[in-house]
Parts: C-alpha cells; structure tokens; sequence
C-alpha cells in the first residue's frame, strides 16, 4: 500500500476470513479464558484488548508505515501526553517544553515541578525551544503547529540537537494528523496526539495515542497505562478505527477549505492576527511546506476580534458553525478561545476549525456572521445553500 487515501482505508484491518466481519466489533473483556500460566495476548482487560490491538496496528500504518512502530492507546489526549512525560521523567532530570502549547501542559509542568524534575519553557515559532536546550534535558516536547497559535518549528533540526545532547524528543500531532506530518520520520522518538480531534473527526470520541519506532520505549509507556489505568473503552476504539477509513477525506477537504477562508479573511478591516500555516504570506509557511505533507496544512484557522464583545456577537451569528470547544470534527466549530482562561490570547482571538460543509457555503456565513458583528448587516439573512 503506498496511497494514503488506500493506507487509511485498510489500516489495522485483519486477514480476511470466510463469513468474518472485514473489522470485526468491539471485544467486550474484563478477563480472558486463561489455561496455565498468565501468558498469551490477552489475559486481562486492563492489559490488552483485541479491539485495541486492531486501531493501535492502524495507527502504526500512519503514523510510520513501512517500520515495526508500536502504537498504545489512551482513554484521552491527555492520558497519552501524560505517559510520555511521566513514564520518562524522573527526579533531577530536565525538560523542555512549549510555552504556547496546550493549555493543560501547565498543569503537566507544576506536577512535574512537584516530583522534582525541571521544566523549561520557550515558545514554538522560529525554533525558540533550541535555546533551553542543555546537558542535563531528558526530554525535549514539541507542538507543531500549536494550539491555538499555529506556530510551527523544525521538527528535524530540533530533534537532532535534541539527540545530540542525549535527550528524547517527542511530538504532539494532534492537529497535523499522521496524514499532515510524521513526525517519527522527522527524528521523533515519540509521536503524540489526541485522537478525540481530527483522528476520529466526529466529536463523538474521547482518545489518545502514543507511536514510538523503539520497542522498549513503547513497552514503558504501555507500562504506565496499565499502572495507572488510562485505558480505552473497546467501543471507543472500535468507533475511532471505523473513522479512520475516511481520514483521508475528511483531512483533505478540511485543509482545502481551511486555507480559502483564510484567504477569505485577509481583507477583513476588523480581523488582525489571522493565522494558517498554508498561507503564503504566514510566519510558519516556509517551514511547515518542508516537514507536512500533501499540502495538508490542517483545519484550524485563527485571527482577533477587537474585543470581547465582537468576538460574542460574531459566534452568536454563525449559522453553518458550532459555538464549542475542541477541533477537527467533520461540522465546522469555533469559540473565544480566551473564555477558558490558560491561553496567552487576547480576549477577542477565535479559534476556528473548518469541517466539511460545502467551502462556498461555510464561508458566506462566516463573511456573514463578520458583517452581523460589526453592524454592517441584519442577522436576519440565511445562510448560503448548495445548489
């Protein structure tokens, strides 16, 4: 297999047999029927599942075709970022993480903090984490691009100043997708991400991953799963394995529409730090047209309101778009991403995740909604329909 749209489509599936679903249903387990000695694939539902094993051998496939690459899947995003930090990081060791990543690695940080490890921080874009770099970092993480920011970095030229001075890298690439950009090809040791956004795509889905090329360092992190319990419910997994086959679809429709909105945007008086890293014109473009692929530059776009206010009326007037949290889902979402809190972003910044609707129609609205929110225009008006 060599295509990804053929890749996602197979992926993980078993040999086929006679009369046998092509991806079988999800294994519900507690234990095993288990003869003699505790040994054997499955012996305990906090161990292993039939049903995981099928999605993590799929996201193997992508994230490092071609390669014996372990994949361990969580119960959420978070579970996955934790036992990479938590299954590496041992007191007196150093880290070096992003200072405009995820608004939960703060609370990563200060755990971390409390078991006697120190963290450094610095901000993705133009290589900044290069400079916290010392003997004593263990543990190099990267975001690119990063939420909300869409910064990108050098994942190849961080990694190899990462490897030089002995420390492991590892990557969250929830927003890229295995699709986007593999990191592991780009020197990571470990790829990271949240498969609750564009992985799976239908919002319906709370999940996370871990691919690593070295197997003792998966076995360390599937070794933390099982003492801490982060382990995904089988239907979880089963539903996020059936997504897979239309990842390739759904990330290229969502990536072309994503950049022309942007570009849609650019004119806009009322619009100020308008952000995607597939725009020419954007600060992280060079970069990531080296290291993502297919021209898939990811579904999220940002820019700033003025104010508050402005930023609430435009929402409110979406038509086409969901008022929510989280990225990647196949129905267009935005928010003010600063009512959260955490996020280095101004009150007004809105964080916009591009879905599959139809590009002429999603855009109308959101010109629409602009125009509503600026007072330029009643929000009485539909929203476009395909013919």
């Amino acid at each position: 297999m060599t295509g990804d749209g053929t890749r996602t489509v197979r992926a993980g599936l078993p040999e086929a047999e006679a009369y046998a679903p092509t991806l079988p249903g999800p294994v519900f387990a507690a234990h095993y029927h288990l003869p003699g000695d505790a040994v054997g694939p499955y012996t305990y539902g906090r161990d292993g599942n039939p049903t995981w094993s099928l999605l993590e051998r799929a996201i193997s496939e992508l994230e490092s075709p071609g390669t014996d690459a372990e994949t361990v899947v969580f119960s959420s995003g978070m579970g996955a970022i934790s036992a990479v930090l938590l299954s590496q990081l041992r007191q007196g060791d150093a880290a070096v993480l992003p200072s405009d990543g995820y608004q939960l690695l703060p609370a990563l940080v200060e755990r971390l903090a409390g078991y006697g490890v120190a963290v450094r921080t610095a901000p993705t874009g133009e290589d900044a984490q290069l400079t916290a770099l010392d003997d004593r970092t263990k543990l190099l993480w990267l975001e690119t691009p990063s939420n909300p920011g869409l910064n990108v970095c050098d994942i190849r030229r961080l990694a190899e100043a990462a490897h030089a001075r002995g420390a492991l890298v590892a990557v969250d690439n929830t927003l890229a997708t295995p699709l986007g950009q593999r990191p592991l090809e780009l020197g990571a040791d470990f790829a990271v991400a949240s498969g609750t956004k564009a992985l799976t795509g239908h919002g319906d889905v709370l999940l996370g991953y871990v691919t690593c090329r070295d197997p003792r360092l998966a076995g360390e992190v599937r070794a933390w799963r099982k003492t801490v319990g982060a382990i995904p419910g089988p239907m979880e997994a089963w539903l996020a394995h059936r997504s897979l086959a239309t990842l390739q679809l759904r990330v290229d429709r969502q990536a072309a529409t994503a950049l022309a909105l942007a570009e849609a945007l650019r004119d806009r008086p009322e619009i100020t730090g308008l952000r995607h890293p597939g725009l020419p014109t954007d600060p992280a473009h060079q970069v990531a047209a080296g290291q993502m692929r297919g021209g898939r530059f990811g579904c999220v776009v940002s820019f700033t309101l003025p104010d508050k206010e402005r930023a609430d009326r435009f929402l409110a007037a979406l038509r086409l778009v969901d008022d929510a949290t989280s990225f990647g889902g196949v129905r267009s979402t935005a928010e003010r991403r600063g009512r959260w809190g955490g996020d280095a972003v101004a009150e007004g910044f809105i964080r916009f995740s591009v879905g599959a609707e139809d590009p002429d129609d999603l855009i109308a609205d959101v010109l629409r909604a602009l125009d509503v929110a600026s007072g330029a225009a009643s929000d009485t008006a539909p929203a476009a329909a395909s013919g």
